[in-house]
């Protein structure tokens, strides 16, 4: 056996980000709900575009999420934001069978933990034909709408699954959220692109660093099971 993919045998449970992790972040998805962002913010606090993208930014870094921003600071409803935002065309996404067999083939708890809506979760596994591959979605919803990086709201998502943490895998395209994985002893797996490819050195926090995520399942299928 591969021994960077030793200690994976002990894993029962899966865990995947959505957004940029289950697709490459150079599909425009995620790139339209960053202009809807801005849109419905300019038209809300009657700011401009450019003004709306600063603030988006800063919430998001501020907060996890832009949406917790706008609640905490100007009295946003969560369900009118998220309805919008996901209001996209996902036909840019086309169906990964590949990658639908590599996570069948995974041994053991499949689940979606997402900032997003449970509808934008479902349309997204829809559209890439991997709906049926997991056992749930946890929606920014189900943790109060308290986002990840939070520590909280990993401990939310942790309670709520009984997850035991050393026997589970995060796969993240965000450093900070897998950061705040590996301190609750959360194996993690950083889907690399070229946002996020200048914080990588030598980073302690992720166990495992992938550029292509189906191939990289691919090996773990023939190391484990074969």
């Amino acid at each position: 056996m591969n021994n960077g993919l030793r200690g994976l045998k002990k894993i029962d449970t899966w865990v995947f980000d959505l957004d940029n992790t289950l697709y490459p972040a150079s599909k425009p998805v995620f790139s339209q709900i960053d202009k809807k962002m801005q849109s419905f913010i300019a038209a809300r606090l009657s700011i401009t575009r450019a003004n709306a993208l600063k603030l988006q930014k800063k919430y998001y870094k501020q907060y996890g999420t832009t949406l917790f921003g706008l609640m905490k600071n100007h009295n946003v409803n969560a369900e009118e934001f998220l309805e919008y935002v996901h209001d996209i065309d996902y036909s840019v996404l086309n169906r990964e069978n590949e990658l639908k067999n590599a996570i069948d083939t995974l041994q053991g708890r499949k689940i979606i933990y997402t900032n997003g809506s449970h509808e934008h979760a479902t349309n997204t596994l829809k559209a890439l034909g991997i709906n049926d591959c997991f056992h749930s979605i946890y929606d920014i919803t189900a943790s109060d709408y308290m986002p990840k990086p939070r520590n909280a709201a990993f401990k939310s998502f942790i309670k709520k699954y009984n997850i035991t943490p050393n026997h589970t895998l995060m796969f993240e395209d965000s450093l900070k959220n897998l950061e705040t994985a590996h301190k609750l002893g959360i194996m993690t797996a950083l889907i690399r692109n070229n946002d996020n490819m200048t914080l990588i050195t030598d980073e302690p926090k992720c166990h495992f660093i992938i550029d292509n995520l189906t191939n990289w399942l691919i090996k773990v299928e023939k190391n484990l099971y074969n």
